[in-house]
């Protein structure tokens, strides 16, 4: 039993539970914290925020090009993972755990000291994670059903952190709240690490420099093009999330009591249907598996541009929740092909490089959210919930269904431009 534990989907997938608990919190409640709790300045918190978003851009490539040169007894990725743990769990304590009477200035620099030293711990957790699947999982029938049992713990995370937050906040306050996740986060996330045994052969092939890993890695069109259209897809899974509450408003017109029921009906959908798709991509070609997930997912919106009620509305929802755990589940199975090619061309495992590129690439679907969301209110007039303009409803109808499924039909339309060759990639599972 101990043996089939080790390496396996359920075991690796644990560490994305351990890392969304508390990645879900910190994204939707720090500035809400800072803001609107803690009273910091909206303009200074803006600042801060964007000094994060740079260095958060600029320490990805890093921390892969070091995880890929790193050669210990443990592997490459887990003596960084081992070490950011515990820097992690007292950087998320730090970001709520605000100490009293810092004064104005003094509650700028605490946050954006928090800021940038999460940032950087996550960033090392993130990177030597993701760069785990590729070689730990080898061959399409175990890549999917892996990404399909990754996807169900992170949508459990997240439906734990979204719901349970709130209720953890408002009785024990952010303080304890932050205790309790970076607690079960530790836990989680150690069970993760000591159940994963990295590939010897990856830590003892030969490193390229760091200007020859990302000059190759900047030169393979698939992986730029794979990535890119996976950017404006990621775009809708934002757009549609922040979305959601609005839509509720004025197009279902349904109180808000009833808008958790709405996020239940995508959220809760996706778990047993990530397993759906893990049945299609493990018999089909990544790339083939990948552009039916970006097609479905572009149908998939249509409907909620026809829902008129609570009732509609969750049908709708469901059907939302199909494409978006078909483009859960198949992404990584084609990352992961990629870097198996870039392998057989270079002799070079970097898995580390192309996860953080990637990540790098995808940061840039909150820029085509926040553009999509100003052009709709100026074209509509919505400026906020005093001033919505004469037709609310017609605005967050395009932001819901016309504007995503116009971002999916161009990622899906990149996506025929990826080639891969070499055929069918071999079925065998490790």
């Amino acid at each position: 039993m101990k043996s089939r534990w080790i390496n396996s989907p359920a075991a690796y997938a644990l560490g994305m539970f351990a890392m969304m608990v508390p990645t879900q919190a910190f994204s939707s409640f720090y500035f809400y914290y800072y803001v609107d709790q803690l009273g910091l300045a909206l303009g200074l918190a803006t600042i801060a925020r964007t000094i994060y978003l740079i260095w958060d851009a600029v320490n990805q490539p890093m921390a892969g090009w070091l995880s890929d040169r790193t050669n210990t007894r443990l592997g490459r990725r887990r003596p960084w993972l081992l070490g950011a743990v515990p820097a992690y769990m007292l950087t998320f304590v730090m970001v709520f755990a605000v100490p009293q009477g810092l004064g104005k200035t003094g509650l700028f620099v605490w946050f954006l000291a928090a800021l940038i030293l999460i940032e950087a711990v996550a960033t090392i957790i993130w990177v030597n994670y993701g760069a785990l699947f590729p070689e730990l999982f080898r061959g399409v029938r175990l890549r999917a059903r892996a990404s399909a049992v990754q996807q169900g713990f992170q949508i459990a995370a997240l439906l734990i952190a979204t719901a349970g937050s709130p209720l953890l906040y408002t009785s024990l306050g952010y303080g304890w709240m932050s205790v309790i996740y970076a607690v079960l986060f530790g836990i989680l996330m150690l069970t993760c690490i000591f159940s994963i045994r990295e590939r010897e052969e990856a830590r003892l092939a030969p490193k390229l420099s760091l200007r020859e890993s990302f000059r190759t890695t900047l030169r393979n069109v698939p992986f730029w093009l794979h990535n890119i259209a996976n950017s404006f897809a990621q775009t809708v899974n934002g757009l549609i999330g922040s979305i959601i509450p609005f839509y509720a408003k004025y197009v279902l017109r349904i109180p808000d009591a009833q808008v958790s029921l709405l996020l239940a009906s995508i959220f809760v959908s996706v778990i047993p249907l990530v397993f759906v798709w893990y049945r299609i991509a493990r018999n089909m070609d990544p790339v083939r598996s990948w552009r039916l997930a970006l097609a479905a997912y572009a149908a998939s919106v249509l409907p909620l541009g026809l829902a008129d009620g609570l009732a509609s509305g969750i049908a709708a929802g469901v059907l939302v929740g199909f494409g978006l755990s078909g483009f859960l589940v198949t992404p990584p199975i084609v990352g992961s092909r990629i870097i198996d090619l870039d392998f057989a061309v270079t002799g070079q495992r970097r898995e580390g490089v192309y996860t953080a590129v990637s990540g790098f690439i995808t940061r840039a679907s909150g820029l085509i959210s926040a553009v999509a969301f100003w052009i709709v209110g100026l074209i509509f007039d919505y400026e906020s919930g005093d001033n919505p303009g004469p037709n609310p409803e017609a605005a967050f109808v395009w932001l819901s269904s016309y504007v995503p499924f116009g971002l999916l039909a161009i990622a899906f339309a990149i996506s025929l431009f990826v080639r891969l060759g070499g055929g069918r990639e071999e079925q065998h599972e490790g």
